[in-house]
Formats: structure tokens, C-alpha cells, sequence
């Protein structure tokens, strides 16, 4: 176990806390797993719009880099007004990405490049053009269709005011009122996000027997698990009483959420409890991976004990400040966290919400959660400090045991993209705030694939849904594939080198080098990032490197270095 000490050569055991089986089934303890964002990954009709058939013929590339699984980002029928976010029906493909039977061919050549296929669902709210959705809009108060969500009268002699106090996540209230066919208004209705995203009710067995069935109808299709969006969420407190959101910032500069009336809520688990169940019907091999925002860690594991989520992902970790002490602070309670239920850590640094951390870990302002980055934020990044540092905490990660999360693009180090012109934006959060939040559009642009190729190579026209920055043509895979110092390089050897050592079910153990260097073992590497102005003497045989290094370790590199391991 990782005691509170400073320094000293402490033991981060899995195995001392809880069981951590090797068998084949369990692949998603140690998985390296990859996230594409549909939309803009690759386009193979030319409309400037990420499709199935353009991920299926870049699969070869992912197998190629060493990840172990794809999780793809929203594909279903959706009007599109949160990127997919908002489903207007759970078992089919929206046209935009092509049709059921591209995602057939999807999964079927991800299973023969030994890809295994992650499919995120969104259970909290469907889109308002749901066809439960529309049909409740004409029903009865009261009656069962409206039941699958939340209508409720307003408050006041007239109902004009709102049930309760909630406000949206996307900003502003969290309830809109109807307005009936006579066009006199009606009663209100619970959204959570965007006024288009209405929250089903899961108190009602309806709800939960439809989503066992959405579950099945994918997995029937070959699915090998489910990405669960707003994980967290889903119950509500009796009452919908009123509540004063309270987000703050800890002393370490992570983003936390209060227990609130409509999150984190224990009713949820009796959902996940159930989804296992439906899941291993299958076979054990299938996993849940849950999006769950519950601070601290202790909390977060609840989401993933032995009859729960087997993944919840770790957003202190990505949170976390570029300080030797947070970082070894943030990683010893993750392990101890998760392995006291039995699970593995994940570590993540990236994903589609969040700022890229080749910009994050270089910013000289706060940055608040969800207002992303544009022109006129505070402390803009120093690009070059950025693609260091992130280079440096991605071979970091890569180097823990457990599972990590890629992001696309990140493998090529690309910065978020901060010059979006503002007729451009599409987040629903930079409409609903005034402009005043940036939302995630900048960690959402296409990927360059070809540097001289229209688009970058997304797409053969030359069509984009969101502009690329110039500088991209620098960052494309091929110039990077050409480039044995690139990130996309790093990357390779990296993932090809935990493979191979097995460091995904390794024991990290602490190695004390200096408060200014982040050091640990695990198996036969050694991992030192430095984190102090002064180079270190390199003290064995490279294995990895996020930086070219002589006979020193400069500042903000990670190394891996060869360490024999004493036999018994």
C-alpha cells in the first residue's frame, strides 16, 4: 500500500487491496482504449462530416498504433443539437454516419484487426424528436407517456414559474414549458442539458425495460461493451425539491460537483446493478464504463464494485495539476481507491469534453470546467510548453497500471483549437451562455491524416464541419509516420513496450528521486519524469522517451528506463 510519506520507496498494490484476475475475459482491466469522436475522425463521402465507412478504413492505423479498443462516440439518429448527444432513436444510425449495416462492418473488421468495439449510450435524456418524447407532448397529464420523463405544473397561480430552482448544465433554467396545440401553455419539462435533451424518468419500469432491450439489440450486433454517458445521473431526489448548484474548485485545482438532488444519487445503482446483469447474458467479457463526475475517489468506486461498472473514468487524474506532489498524491488514491472494490484504475488526459491537454497543461489562467478555450480566455497556453508537458504526462500515464483512455489526436499531440471564428461555433453551451463559454467545439475540430490533402485528408472535397487551424499540416499522421521523433512515434513505442512488459497488470512502487521528479517502478521500467528546472542524470538504458535526452533528463520530460527485476 502507498502510505502518506513524502518520499520513501512505497508499494501501490493492487493485489494487496483487491483481486485483480488475469484471465481473458477481464481484457478491460489493462486495456488501452481509444475514443472516436464520429464526426471527426474521417469522412468517406466528402459531405465535411465524420462517418462509419471513414473509421473503418483508418481501423488498420489504430491496430497499428497498439490500442486495444475503440470506443465510438454517439452514432445514433439525432437532430444533432449536442453533437449526438441528444438520440432521437437508440437502435439505428443516423444517416450523417452512414447505416446499421457500415456499423456491422465497423465491428466486424475492428474484431478481425483484435479491436474490440465500445459503444457509448446516453440513458439520462433522449432528443425531444424521440418518438416517446413527441408522443407525450400530446398526452394527458398524468398519463404514461408523460411518465417516461419529468412534466410537472409550474408554480404561481398560473403555473408560469418553473417547478424548481434547477438550472441547466449547459447554462441556464433546466425546465421549459410547453406550449400545446391551441397554443396555450402547458405544463413544464425536466432538461438537464440542452432544453432539446429531456430527462426520462428511471423510477419508471418502462424506461429501465427499454434500455435492457437497447442494450441487447447491440450487443446481439457484436458490441463489446457500452461508454454510459452521465453515469451519475439518472435519479432524481423524491420531490425534485429546490436546490442552489454549488461547483467549486478544490485546494488542488480539481473540479468538484456537491451531492445534488439530480446527481449521484445511490438509486443509480440498482440501474448499473441490473445493466451487469443484462450485459453478462453475453458473456463475462463484455464491460459498462461509466462517465460518472462523484468526487472524491472513495465515491467513485461505488460506481464500480464486483456487481456494477467495471471502468469508471478517472477525472481527478485529468484534473490534476502538473505538480510532483499532486500527481503522486492523485495516483496512489486511485489505486487504492479502486482496488478496495476490486477494480482497476483508469487514467485518462483527454476526451471530447475537456480542453486538450497539449493546451491544458500549458495554461497561464484558470480555465473553469466546460468554458473551453477561444480568443479572449485568460492565460492563453504556450503551444510549445504544451505538446512537452503532454507528451511527458502521456508516456506518464501509459506507464500505470490499469487501463488508460486515448483521445483522437492526442497521438499526434494536437493542441485544442482556440481561433474558431464565433460564426463557426456549434457547442450548445457557447449559444445558451452568450458567448460567454467557449464549450468543446476546440477539442472536437477533424483530424489532419494527410498534410498536403484537402482537409488534411478528412475529407476529399475539402469540407469540414468545423474549420482546421492551419498549423495542423505540420501535426498530420503522415508526417508524423515519417518522423521517428514525432508523437505519434512515441506513442507506438510506448504502447508496443507496455504490451510487451505487461505494465498495464503491474505494481507501481514508488522511487524517490527529489521533490521536483515524479518516479515509480513497475515490472522491468523504471518511469522519472522531471519536474524541476534542473536536468537529472540519466541513470540506465532508454526505453522510451518523451524528449531526445543525452546524459540528462531535461525539464518536463518523461523516461522509461530498462531495471532489472530480482528474481526470487
Amino acid at each position: 500500500m502507498c502510505n502518506d510519506a513524502p518520499h520513501g520507496e512505497d508499494l501501490v498494490n493492487p493485489a494487496e487491496t483487491g483481486p485483480m484476475p488475469a484471465a481473458a475475459d477481464d481484457w478491460w482491466r489493462t486495456a488501452v482504449i481509444y475514443q472516436i469522436y464520429p464526426r471527426s475522425f474521417a469522412d468517406s463521402n466528402g459531405d465535411g462530416i465524420g462517418d462509419l465507412p471513414g473509421i473503418t478504413s483508418h481501423l488498420h492505423e489504430l491496430a497499428t498504433l497498439g490500442v486495444d479498443a475503440i470506443w465510438l462516440s454517439p452514432f445514433y439518429p439525432s437532430p444533432q443539437r449536442d453533437a449526438g448527444y441528444d438520440v432521437s432513436d437508440y437502435r439505428d444510425v443516423d444517416p450523417l454516419f452512414g447505416t446499421l449495416a457500415d456499423a456491422d462492418a465497423l465491428i466486424a473488421r475492428a474484431h478481425e484487426l483484435g479491436l474490440r468495439v465500445i459503444a457509448d449510450i446516453v440513458p439520462n435524456h433522449s432528443s425531444s424528436e424521440h418518438a416517446w418524447f413527441k408522443e407525450a407532448l400530446v398526452a394527458p397529464p398524468g398519463s404514461p407517456a408523460r411518465d417516461r420523463y419529468f412534466f410537472r405544473d409550474g408554480k404561481g397561480p398560473d403555473g408560469s414559474e418553473p417547478p424548481n430552482n434547477w438550472t441547466s448544465i449547459f447554462v441556464g433554467p433546466a425546465w421549459t414549458r410547453e406550449i400545446r396545440a391551441d397554443g396555450t401553455p402547458g405544463q413544464w419539462y425536466l432538461h438537464l442539458f440542452d432544453t432539446t435533451q429531456p430527462d426520462f424518468n428511471w423510477e419508471s419500469e418502462e424506461v429501465r425495460s427499454e434500455f435492457d432491450d437497447i442494450l441487447r439489440f447491440w450487443l446481439a450486433r457484436g458490441i463489446d461493451g457500452f461508454r454510459v454517458d452521465v453515469a451519475h445521473g439518472l435519479i432524481k431526489e423524491e420531490g425534485l425539491p429546490d436546490y442552489t448548484v454549488d461547483r467549486t474548485v478544490d485546494p488542488d485545482g480539481r473540479h468538484t460537483f456537491a451531492t445534488t438532488p439530480f446527481m449521484g444519487r445511490d438509486g443509480v445503482h440498482d440501474v448499473w446493478r441490473r445493466w451487469r446483469r443484462v450485459v453478462e447474458e453475453v458473456g463475462a467479457d463484455r464491460m459498462l464504463a461509466a462517465e460518472a463526475w462523484v468526487f472524491p475517489l472513495e465515491r467513485m468506486a461505488h460506481w464500480v464494485r464486483p456487481d456494477e461498472m467495471h471502468q469508471a473514468f478517472n477525472f481527478p487524474f485529468l484534473e490534476t495539476k502538473w505538480e510532483v506532489a499532486a500527481q503522486r498524491e492523485i495516483i496512489g488514491e486511485s489505486i487504492r481507491a479502486f482496488s478496495a472494490v476490486g477494480a482497476p484504475s483508469t487514467w485518462v488526459l483527454s476526451n471530447h469534453d475537456v480542453v486538450r491537454h497539449a493546451s491544458r497543461l500549458a495554461l497561464m489562467g484558470e480555465n473553469p470546467y466546460g468554458y473551453g478555450l477561444g480568443p479572449k480566455s485568460p492565460g492563453q497556453p504556450d503551444a510549445v510548453l504544451g505538446l512537452r508537458r503532454a507528451r511527458a504526462a502521456s508516456l506518464m500515464m501509459l506507464a500505470l497500471p490499469g487501463s488508460s483512455y486515448v483521445y483522437q489526436g492526442e497521438e499526434l499531440g494536437l493542441p485544442e483549437h482556440v481561433h474558431i471564428p464565433d460564426s463557426k461555433r456549434q457547442d450548445p453551451a457557447w449559444f445558451r451562455s452568450g458567448g460567454e463559454r467557449y464549450g468543446r467545439d476546440g477539442c472536437r475540430v477533424p483530424l489532419p491524416w494527410k498534410s498536403t490533402a484537402p482537409a488534411y485528408g478528412f475529407s476529399d472535397t475539402g469540407k469540414s464541419w468545423l474549420p482546421q487551424p492551419a498549423e495542423w499540416g505540420t501535426l498530420a499522421r503522415d508526417v508524423q509516420a515519417a518522423d521517428s521523433t514525432s508523437t505519434l512515434a512515441m506513442y507506438q513505442t510506448a504502447l508496443a513496450e507496455r504490451a510487451e512488459r505487461r505494465l498495464g497488470s503491474g505494481t507501481l512502487r514508488w522511487v524517490d528521486m527529489g521533490d521536483d521528479v515524479l518516479a515509480f517502478d513497475n515490472g522491468t521500467v523504471r518511469v522519472i519524469t522531471n519536474m524541476g528546472d534542473e536536468p537529472l542524470p540519466l541513470p540506465g538504458n532508454v526505453i522510451a522517451a518523451s524528449e531526445s535526452v543525452g546524459a540528462t533528463i531535461p525539464k518536463d520530460v518523461t523516461v522509461w528506463v530498462e531495471r532489472t527485476v530480482p528474481t526470487a
